[in-house]
């Protein structure tokens, strides 16, 4: 058995995010302590856990941040979770939600004229708030206000001291006045480890900010990026713009989404950002505003008006953005700006940029879906071995204990869907005629909808989720079509054309031409796949940084965006394929991404001082990633349809173990990588003696 380092410290290692609810509430989460230990995580990641809107199935419309949700179990349930928790050596996290409180009559801070005055943060001259978004039941909390921050934190700070709580996970800080000040804030009130929910777009840093590093997009994003060949992209390209019957890359559908987000839904917000101008000369206009607003490149940048600060990021960001002269310069205070204009234009920006691209354009851009995930760039068609060495390099320097995840409850798709869509990339001559006839085959099903996008956008997603229930499959398209908002929208729903597109879904599942070609297909694609999968899971679990597990990721997860991903999960089932593993069985096709994980998981704890240390690249061509972690583990994974053959490893000469098939190996300076690779196209090794 496997024994932790001594002392009471519960050093990160992995964490494992559970999603709460009434029906799994602390009690729950308790009784998978012993699983989650023999898996080999170091911490419980809990979703929201303040007291929320009573029945709240995610617990991020909080009413009440000075009580722990009765719903999940109250406080004492919350500290006998932490306590056996601590007894098995695994830690806590908490997710937080600062920027917003829900507008419920069991709030009394919205309640109360006078709290939600000092509260909230509202328009003294309509009365409208600030939003989470374009939610009007969620009201923005002015964080900024010491003593705001002092009442809406009083409980997690005192749970963070008194050992229950070990770090937090900061939702949305981009929708408040000063993320870096209230990140400042969380560190002298003890917080040592905090990760943020910024979305980073391609090509921005994190800021050098007193925070542990994000909640890992730009991980998966770049994960899933390596795995595509790029050499398909022609094909690709010339397929989508012949369905799509439109030839513009996705940038100029981003900027086309987020400006119709910035004249309709975001109205309101552009108005009160002109009229903290409304006295000044030359004083730029809501179209103006408007353009500018719909133009940043980035969720925001974070100019401080009270210290007169901007980084030269901030000036690139709003240079790219191409704002007219009177936009621009009041931003970068030349001369000085109405400090209100310049803190409110960052914390509308967010919200526009969020929904017109991950809740518009990800949706209207189907060239290959699995790129359209929070914070990727689908214009963007994979990336580079020495890419994601550059990335992880910089993590390992700047930010070690940054998380890496794969999946979150936010994902447009899991990340087993989206590794079966990536893996079309390595066949795209086959994918394209079958795309072709399926197109052909499903004509007598098509009463006027759906469209050629939308049966693309389709085509992939069944692909990706395959077998999946006609119910599951209907419900995300109505979402998928309203998020689009091409045929219909949330608003104003065209019930008529959704109500043929899932007719269309439901015959599709009838339909015997269609179904005997694309079952076997699936087939075809399905080992790529989960040979993509597993190289992605050995990446996330060796790469720099701290792995995140999502809830029920550990066996294969095929899930849509939510609600389909957070479904209940069947924890037996995962319990007792572990019992089967631990007891000595070996893998197969369906438990092989659960050993995987905790074969790594134990490297992990066998050899701490390898994941905290360097991080060296190794050259391994370029169809393959290949690094050593620290002096004694040294980590290939195949990222390319053509890897192994003749190519070779270098740099790697010694005595080594294969962590994975238990043998010992003898690496001369050149090792031939058919040799080396697994039939997964994975090889983890350490050295001797441990």
């Amino acid at each position: 058995a496997l024994t932790e380092p001594p002392g009471g410290a519960r050093p990160l290692r992995a964490t494992y995010r559970l999603q709460l609810t009434p029906h799994f509430g602390f009690a729950a989460a308790r009784e998978l302590i012993p699983y989650l230990r023999d898996l080999g995580v170091s911490h419980l990641y809990l979703s929201p856990s303040l007291q929320a809107r009573p029945g709240s199935t995610h617990g991020y419309d909080v009413i009440d941040p000075t009580r722990i949700s009765a719903d999940l179990g109250g406080e004492e349930e919350l500290r006998a979770l932490a306590q056996a928790a601590h007894a098995a050596r695994l830690g806590l996290v908490l997710d937080v939600v600062p920027n917003h409180m829900a507008t419920h009559e069991d709030n009394r801070f919205w309640t109360d004229p006078e709290l939600r005055e000092r509260f909230f943060d509202i328009d003294p001259v309509t009365g409208d708030h600030r939003r989470f978004f374009d939610i009007d039941d969620l009201a923005g909390v002015r964080q900024e206000d010491p003593a705001v921050f002092e009442e809406t934190h009083r409980l997690v700070l005192g749970l963070v001291s008194d050992g229950v709580i070990d770090a937090l996970r900061i939702d949305h800080p981009d929708g408040m006045a000063d993320p870096v000040q209230y990140f400042a804030r969380l560190r002298e009130g003890g917080v040592d480890v905090v990760w943020i929910e910024k979305i980073l777009e391609a090509g921005e840093r994190l800021r050098d900010w007193p925070v542990s590093g994000t909640v890992g997009y730009e991980f998966l994003n770049a994960t899933c990026g390596l795995f595509v060949d790029g050499g398909a992209e022609p094909a690709f390209t010339a397929l989508w713009e012949t369905i799509s019957d439109d030839r513009r890359g996705f940038q100029a559908l981003a900027a086309e989404a987020k400006r119709e987000q910035a004249e309709g839904p975001f109205r309101r917000e552009i108005e009160r950002l002109a009229g903290t101008l409304q006295d000044a000369p030359d004083a730029p206009g809501v179209d103006a505003l408007t353009g500018s607003v719909a133009a940043m490149p980035i969720y925001r940048t974070y100019v401080s008006p009270t210290e007169g600060l901007v980084t030269e990021a901030d000036r690139r960001a709003i240079d790219e953005a191409g704002m007219p002269t009177a936009v621009a310069q009041r931003l970068t205070l030349e001369p000085p700006a109405p400090a209100e204009f310049v803190t409110r234009f960052q914390q509308t920006s967010p919200p526009v940029v969020a929904k017109g691209i991950e809740d518009t354009a990800f949706y209207r851009y189907a060239r290959l879906v699995a790129l359209c995930e929070v914070g990727g760039d689908p214009g963007r068609f994979g990336i580079s071995v020495a890419g994601f060495h550059r990335a992880n390099a910089e993590r390992a320097q700047r930010f070690p204990q940054a998380m890496l995840t794969s999946n979150t409850h936010d994902t447009k798709r899991s990340a087993d869907v989206r590794a079966r869509i990536v893996a079309l990339t390595w066949i795209p001559a086959e994918w394209e005629a079958r795309v072709r006839r399926w197109l052909e085959l499903t004509v007598d099903i098509c009463a006027g909808a759906p469209d050629d996008i939308e049966r693309y956008f389709l085509f992939q997603t069944l692909l990706g989720a395959w077998p999946i229930e006609s119910e599951r499959i209907e419900g995300y398209m109505e979402k998928a079509l309203r998020e689009a908002k091409r045929n219909t929208n949330w608003i104003e729903p065209n019930e008529d054309w959704e109500a043929r597109v899932l007719a269309f879904c439901r015959a599709l599942y009838e339909h015997r031409p269609f179904l005997g070609d694309f079952v076997p297909f699936v087939e075809r694609v399905k080992p790529l796949g989960e040979r993509i999968a597993l190289g992605m899971l050995a990446l996330k679990l060796t790469a720099p940084g701290i792995p995140d597990i999502y809830q029920g990721d550990e066996l294969e997860f095929l899930a849509l965006v939510d609600p389909d991903n957070r479904r209940p999960v069947d924890w037996e089932w995962r319990q007792a394929m572990l019992a089967r593993l631990s007891g000595g069985s070996p893998p197969d096709a369906a438990t092989m991404k659960l050993w995987l994980t905790r074969r790594l998981l134990q490297l992990r704890i066998r050899r701490p001082d390898a994941f905290t240390g360097a991080y060296t690249p190794l050259d391994a061509g370029d169809a393959c990633v290949a690094f050593r972690r620290g002096d004694d583990v040294l980590v290939v994974v195949a990222v390319g349809p053509r890897a192994g053959g003749n190519d070779v490893l270098l740099d790697a000469a010694g005595e080594w173990q294969d962590v994975l098939a238990g043998e010992l190996r003898t690496l001369g300076a050149q090792a031939p990588l058919g040799e080396l690779l697994s039939e997964d196209g994975i090889a983890v090794l350490q050295r001797p003696g441990s």
